[in-house]
């Protein structure tokens, strides 16, 4: 990374020092996983965390509340060049995916829209372009997406279809030098504020790509309202009615589910690491609460009960820790599989989901209350272990790489 990417300029000001010795264990990284990154990682996390302390928290109950995505929000985000972060060029930041899954990380520590935003951005959107676009398309879009200046989303789940994208009735059939786009698109990410969306349908040539441009004839993209999960986040139907699709506007490089599916990979990647945020979060309210929270003449904290919780907190978040760091540095060196993407993603939000409704259980009463960030954290989780794959998906893909058999 350069000296002048924004991520390091930010950190290097007061990137903290590494001591001799610690005199206590970190109850958020029991392993001192932090040890093990690299100072440039280092940096990265430490300046994503700031942000989400000075800029995030502060809003996001509120957001979370009145059901509105954080718009102000974007810029900062950009300025720290946490778009499209992995890539190469185009004003990308060219971070290596462990950066990238501590920027997930820190992100999800203060929410799961905000997570989902930039992954949606990054590895749906500017990914497929950056690997299957042409020349003028990566000039065209890459570089406005890395400056939060232009907003993508991502087409491919449908009403029906659900976990088999297999079952596509979105199509695509040509009309001279243009094709013509029937269809429609459930449950996307930043569809009703996108400037383009990265559709996929059925074609006499194969599943291709389409970047759908805002305002093109025919293409609609509502809001889906009254969600009790990811509330500070857009969600959006998409509805094709014989949308004219212009041949430049067509990815080049794919023309199979292959191209979809590879998109897919790359954001349960990002998955892997964010829930362990939401966790964190969760461990460290409890924590506090737990020591201030006074029954039966002694804190909460000074009970058998209490310690053995938030010990089997701690516990699972230090496996998802490791199992995370070990899979970023497998795919930083190629050598990631399918298959292990879906275990860790499996593993590391069915975790964080446990924490998070332990943790509304732990404070009572008041953990139906948006003042704790249990309540928040579960209510979000129960969406990310549904999208990207269900659990019940990774768990085939696990179990096909184990017998060899596909039990879809």
């Amino acid at each position: 990374m350069s000296a002048t990417n924004p991520v390091e300029a930010a950190a290097a000001a007061d990137k903290p020092k590494k001591a001799a010795s610690v005199s206590a264990l970190n109850p958020l990284d029991l392993f001192d996983v932090r040890s093990m990154l690299s100072e440039e990682e280092t940096m990265v996390q430490d300046t994503v965390a700031r942000f989400v302390d000075d800029q995030v928290l502060p809003v996001i109950r509120e957001s979370f509340e009145q059901h509105r995505f954080p718009k102000e929000l974007i810029p900062g985000i950009a300025e720290l060049g946490l778009l499209g972060s992995s890539l190469h060029g185009y004003d990308c930041a060219g971070l290596n995916s462990v950066s990238y899954g501590l920027i997930c990380q820190e992100l999800e520590r203060g929410d799961s829209g905000l997570r989902s935003f930039v992954s949606v951005q990054s590895s749906l959107c500017m990914y497929p372009i950056y690997t299957f676009g042409s020349d003028e398309q990566k000039e065209r879009w890459l570089p406005p997406m890395a400056r939060g200046e232009a907003i993508g989303c991502f087409g491919l789940t449908e009403p029906h279809g659900g976990s088999d994208p297999g079952n596509m009735k979105t199509h695509a059939k040509r009309d001279g030098s243009d094709w013509i786009l029937n269809g429609s698109k459930m449950w996307i990410t930043n569809g009703t504020i996108a400037d383009v969306a990265v559709v996929w349908a059925r074609t006499d040539e194969g599943v291709k790509g389409f970047l759908l441009e805002k305002g093109m004839k025919g293409f609609d993209a509502p809001e889906i309202e009254n969600k009790m999960s990811l509330r500070a986040s857009v969600t959006s139907a998409l509805f094709f009615d014989n949308v004219r699709v212009p041949e430049a506007n067509v990815l080049p490089g794919v023309s199979s589910l292959r191209g979809p599916l590879s998109c897919l990979n790359q954001a349960r990647y990002g998955i892997c690491w964010g829930p362990i945020g939401a966790a964190q979060a969760c461990l460290a309210e409890m924590l506090e609460y737990t020591e201030t929270r006074e029954l039966f003449g002694r804190p909460l904290s000074h009970t058998q009960l209490i310690q053995s919780r938030l010990a089997e907190m701690a516990r699972q978040i230090t496996m998802a820790q490791l199992l995370a760091l070990r899979l970023g540095r497998l795919k930083d060196e190629g050598r990631v599989d399918p298959a292990q993407v879906s275990l860790a993603k499996w593993n590391n939000v069915r975790m964080a989901l446990d924490i998070a409704r332990d943790a509304r259980d732990m404070l009572g009463g008041s953990g139906i209350s948006a003042e704790y960030v249990p309540i928040r954290h579960m209510l979000n989780l129960e969406s990310v272990i549904t999208y990207e794959g269900t659990e019940s998906v990774h768990q085939l893909v696990v179990g096909k790489e184990l017998t060899g058999q596909s039990a879809f």
